[in-house]
């Protein structure tokens, strides 16, 4: 695009950085909610309400089932290294 087109769409620069930024917060969202060290930390914290009576067996089976199911999309993703840091 040349210096007119540049000119041209500078109105639009906010929607262009905002919808920038929405992208980045939910690329940084989605990485930390299936990286496999959360959701084990997160297994083990359920883990600890059951044990504690805080829910019940059926809550935790269906609490482990929905975790289990991001641990097994983060690791066949590949985006994460398991470490909490997730690059």
């Amino acid at each position: 695009m040349g210096l007119i087109g540049e000119v041209l769409m500078l109105p639009l620069a906010p929607v262009r950085g905002a919808g920038w930024a929405v992208r980045q917060v939910l690329r940084e969202a989605e990485r930390i909610y299936y990286d496999p060290a959360t959701v084990r930390a997160e297994l083990a914290r359920l883990e600890e309400r059951l044990e504690a009576g805080e829910i019940t067996e059926e809550e935790f089976d269906r609490c482990e089932d929905e975790l289990l199911d991001r641990l097994e999309t983060a690791m066949h993703s590949g985006n994460t290294t398991g470490n909490g840091t997730g690059r």
